[in-house]
């Protein structure tokens, strides 16, 4: 028993935060570019700096979403307009895709040197998940989608993966738009009806809701359960193992 309705014949899991334990690495690297902008932005405009918060600033504003839409949302919550610039500008530019480029620096370094974490409990539902011969794809915003995963040790367990290059690649709008899932289902070769989606982040699971997916399971890794609910969350739990033996749901 997966916890899942009967219609469900495919899951479509995000990577961060659901898979695996990312979530934590890509929070501190928003936290310290944010950080590093805002404290010369500060210094420059003579004003008070005002950190980010790791909190409601990264949930509300980044997690989840591709890099460069986090960079915009967080800095016009700040009130603050930046060039978009090239996905060539160093690392730490003054534009929105130099500071995107820092914080994905940040990610890999990390990364390589410390590796990538699962969580047991989605791993042991991934296994049951294959076992019960369901469809598995990952969708996610990240652009080191294929890195993680294979440092992670899954690509034995998942059957296609879309992420930030795809959705590049293929002019797929992020989270909270539902291209990206709808490009996973299609991978698959089911209808999103016959999907689960599986997500930790309030955009994730939006996104979710807005393709008419049959299943949107929330993944609350941040006490944001409610928060969950009111984007789209048909169930909210807080690991995947808590799935496992549960009966279908109504």
């Amino acid at each position: 028993m997966l916890g899942l309705p009967d219609h469900v014949t495919a899951c479509l899991f995000d990577l961060d935060g659901v898979l695996t334990q990312t979530a934590r690495v890509h929070n501190a690297a928003w936290t310290e570019t944010f950080d590093d902008f805002l404290r010369r932005h500060a210094d420059a405009a003579g004003e008070p700096y005002r950190p980010f918060d790791p909190g409601p600033d990264y949930h509300r504003y980044v997690d989840g979403r591709p890099r460069l839409d986090g960079v915009r949302n967080f800095l016009a919550s700040r009130g603050i307009s930046l060039p978009e610039g090239t996905p060539d500008d160093p690392p730490g530019a003054q534009t929105v895709h130099g500071l995107g480029n820092q914080k994905n620096s940040l990610v890999l370094e990390r990364i390589r040197s410390i590796g990538v974490d699962v969580y047991p409990g989605s791993v042991a539902y991934l296994k049951a998940v294959a076992e019960a011969g369901l469809r598995r794809a990952v969708v996610t915003a990240s652009a080191n989608g294929r890195e993680v995963i294979a440092a992670a040790g899954l690509e034995p367990l998942l059957e296609a993966r879309v992420d930030g290059l795809t959705a590049r690649a293929e002019g797929l709008r992020g989270k909270p738009h539902p291209d990206t899932f709808l490009a996973g289902a299609k991978l698959l070769g089911v209808e999103p009806k016959q999907a689960a989606v599986f997500e930790d982040a309030l955009a994730g699971v939006a996104a979710g809701r807005a393709g008419g997916f049959g299943y949107v399971i929330g993944v609350d890794r941040a006490g944001q359960a409610d928060e969950l609910r009111a984007n789209g969350a048909d169930l909210v739990v807080t690991d995947l193992a808590d799935l496992l033996d549960e009966g279908r749901p109504e």
